[in-house]
């Protein structure tokens, strides 16, 4: 990704009303790759951030025109009937569904590659379905459960009627004992709250953590996790933590001095509250140091 690049996923994050769609893709921009050896070598290398934009967008609207073909035609009645509509369209006739073999490929955190496979994790199926609705003119919410992300087709923050459903099987429908279990399943509580729509935000930061956390089980993706990182860091809220990360990581691929800059740094801000641990962070810098000579 170019500084431009970055620069528009800066303004897109801090704007109103921030476009998770726009942010994803431009995320899934950072990534570069490696070149098919059958391809022509004018061929090869990644395809520039605008036409990334307008295949990405080209391919929501065929979505969305399909689904808007499909109210024409059956003119649902409420939100049981709408999901159904979009199940039927997203998850039967255009496949949108995902496996647990895809919680082990980078590509089922990245919208280009979710939308050209229709394969992905819940997180990044839930965001399709609600880009999708949006252009036909529904209303669907992601629902940042614990563990598992799913959709609300209606309007739960309203107080209007809504029903649940989980687009990484299909667009099953859930009750709310279907929720119920899948909360506990990841060994937490259910509550009403946790019915509440995802800020656009916290869903880009969500994804952004499970490209790090895919790339951390892989010391050889060091910079995938690295630009992961730094993109979290251009979010307006994200976990403090994640400066350490970003220093660590520039020490693993090379960068030992601005790694140990960034870890004396990490630590003044520690000194107050957590001295013991800046002193840790202060003995990793020194540490980062002494591997250049």
């Amino acid at each position: 990704m170019t500084e431009q690049s970055r620069a528009r996923f800066r303004t897109e994050a801090r704007a109103e009303h921030p476009d998770p769609v726009l942010l994803c893709l431009l995320a899934a921009a950072e990534h570069t790759p490696a070149p098919d050896p059958g391809d022509p070598e004018d061929l090869q290398g990644p395809p520039s951030v605008d036409a990334l934009l307008a295949a990405c967008s080209a391919a929501l609207e065929r979505h969305a025109a399909a689904v808007r073909l499909a109210v024409a035609e059956r003119a649902p009645a409420g939100p049981e009937e709408t999901a159904a509509l979009l199940a039927a369209v997203l998850g039967g006739r255009e496949r949108f569904h995902g496996r647990q073999s895809d919680y082990r490929r980078l590509e089922s955190s990245l919208l280009p590659d979710v939308l050209r496979r229709r394969r992905g994790l819940p997180i990044m199926l839930a965001l399709v379905w609600s880009a999708v609705a949006r252009r036909a003119g529904l209303t669907v919410h992601g629902i940042a459960l614990p563990g598992h992300f799913i959709v609300a087709v209606g309007g739960p923050a309203g107080g209007e009627e809504y029903v649940l459903a989980d687009p990484f099987h299909g667009g099953r429908l859930l009750d709310l004992e279907d929720v119920a279990r899948l909360v506990r399943a990841g060994g937490h509580e259910f509550a009403p709250e946790l019915l509440m729509p995802a800020q656009p935000l916290d869903v880009v930061l969500r994804v952004l953590g499970n490209i790090r956390a895919w790339a951390a089980d892989r010391p050889e993706h060091a910079r995938t996790q690295l630009w992961a990182t730094e993109l979290a860091l251009l979010l307006p809220r994200h976990p403090a933590q994640l400066r350490l990360e970003r220093a660590e990581l520039l020490v693993r691929t090379g960068d030992f001095l601005g790694g140990a800059g960034e870890m004396d740094e990490y630590a003044e801000i520690l000194d107050a509250f957590d001295p013991d641990t800046a002193a840790k962070v202060r003995q990793e810098a020194r540490a980062a140091r002494h591997r250049l000579n």
